[in-house]
C-alpha cells in the first residue's frame, strides 16, 4: 500500500484566525486507509467531525447529512471511482460540496470534475493547511447555502398562508402598481388595496414594499 502523501502529522490543531476553525462533517472517502487515517487526525484536530468510507458504496448507504458538511473524494478508487460518484450523488439529487484528491497526472480529470460541480481539488502531495482552509471554506459554503435553502422554505410556507385575493395583491405590488392602479385591476376600492397592503407586510413580516418584492423573489 503506497504511503500516505499527508505530511507526518504532529497532533496538534491547524492554526488558524481565533483558533479552531472546525464546525461542519467532513466526509473522507479513499480506499488507501493510511491517507483515511491522516485525514482523520488533521481534520479532526481542527474541530471538525469526520467520518471515513474505504469506497463510493460504503458512503451512499450509510451518510447521513446533519447540518454543513462536504467531501474530501479520491479520483481514483476500486470500483466506483470519484467521477463516478459525483455524477450518481447528482441523479440522486444530492447536492453536497466535493473536493477531490487527485495524484500527478490526473489535473485534466480533476478540471473536469470542477466543470460537473466540484468546489475544489488537490493536488497529492498536498499542504495540510491548504487542505483545513479549503475543507473550511467549502463547508461554509455549504452552510450559506442551507440556510438560503431554509430561509426559501420559511418565505414560501409564509406565502401558501395567502389568500388568492391576497396573493393577487402581493404579485402587482411586487411589479411596481400603486393602490390605485392595484383597485382598477381588481375591481376594488383603493383603501381596500390598503388594507390588503398592511394584512400581507404582517403576514409576511416586511416592513416596505421593497421587502416585499424579495419575498415575492424568494419564493418563486
Amino acid at each position: 500500500m503506497a504511503t500516505s502523501p499527508v505530511r507526518p502529522f504532529s497532533g496538534s490543531a491547524v492554526p488558524a484566525k481565533g483558533g479552531l476553525i472546525g464546525e461542519g462533517t467532513v466526509f473522507v472517502i479513499d480506499d488507501e486507509e493510511p491517507m483515511r487515517n491522516a485525514l482523520r487526525r488533521l481534520l479532526s484536530s481542527s474541530g471538525f467531525s469526520v467520518h471515513t468510507f474505504s469506497n463510493a458504496d460504503s458512503f451512499l448507504e450509510s451518510h447521513h447529512r446533519d447540518g454543513p458538511s462536504c467531501v474530501l473524494l479520491d479520483l481514483h478508487m476500486p470500483g466506483m471511482n470519484g467521477l463516478q460518484l459525483q455524477e450518481e450523488l447528482q441523479v440522486r439529487g444530492i447536492s453536497i460540496p466535493i473536493i477531490f484528491l487527485t495524484g500527478a497526472g490526473s489535473v485534466a480529470q480533476a478540471v473536469s470534475a470542477m466543470h460537473a460541480g466540484a468546489v475544489d481539488f488537490l493536488e497529492k502531495p498536498f499542504n495540510n493547511e491548504a487542505l483545513v482552509e479549503r475543507v473550511g471554506k467549502a463547508l461554509q459554503a455549504d452552510r450559506e447555502a442551507l440556510e438560503q435553502a431554509y430561509r426559501h422554505k420559511l418565505v414560501k410556507e409564509k406565502v401558501a398562508t395567502l389568500t388568492p385575493r391576497e396573493k393577487e395583491v402581493l404579485v402587482l405590488l411586487s411589479r411596481g402598481q400603486s393602490n390605485k392602479v392595484i383597485a382598477r385591476a381588481l375591481d376594488i376600492s383603493p383603501r381596500t388595496v390598503e388594507g390588503y397592503r398592511a394584512r400581507l407586510m404582517e403576514k409576511l413580516e416586511a416592513n416596505s414594499v421593497a421587502e416585499l418584492v424579495r419575498i415575492v423573489e424568494q419564493s418563486q
